[in-house]
């Protein structure tokens, strides 16, 4: 909702001065719809965090009503494919077809891809097969709280 901020663009500028002024490792998701409602306003927002130099995902991809041309001119970096579709991946050839779909464009659109709610090894595997670069879900693990995340990091990590 901060995105229908008149302020939104200052807000995030001056939350990356406070962090000492580097969008590296800084990725704003917007859901398909929100970013739907108003996309001439929502487009000028997306190409200002461009110049910022923070990267745009597009969560939920696959829900909304979004328009093809729209996808193409806007600077985004990924694209998130929504859970409904992982679900079905393996058991629904509809759905492997979508989702096969969505990764071939925004292969061809240079995005990275990022499938949600990834749950089994058969979806991992499904998903590498498809050439999906990135993945969440609880097959990985579960949400943490943000006390944990670092305990978490250094768990997993190669060094630890």
């Amino acid at each position: 909702m901060q995105l229908h901020r008149s302020d939104f663009i200052e807000v995030v500028a001056k939350a990356l001065e406070a962090a000492g002024g580097s969008p590296h490792g800084i990725d704003l998701e917007i859901t398909e719809s929100l970013l739907m409602e108003d996309i001439a306003a929502n487009a000028v927002k997306m190409h200002a965090l461009k110049e910022m130099g923070v990267d745009i995902a597009i969560d939920d991809f696959g829900t909304g009503y979004s328009s093809l041309s729209y996808l193409a001119k806007l600077p985004l970096d990924a694209l998130k494919i929504d859970r409904t579709f992982i679900n079905t991946l393996v058991s629904e050839q509809q759905s492997m077809t979508i989702v096969s779909t969505i990764i071939s464009l925004a292969h061809t659109l240079k995005m990275i891809v990022v499938a949600e709610g990834v749950e089994t090894s058969e979806q991992a595997k499904m998903l590498h097969l498809l050439r999906c670069e990135q993945v969440q879900g609880y097959y990985y693990a579960k949400p943490v709280p943000w006390a944990e995340v670092f305990q978490y990091e250094r768990a997993v990590s190669p060094a630890a």
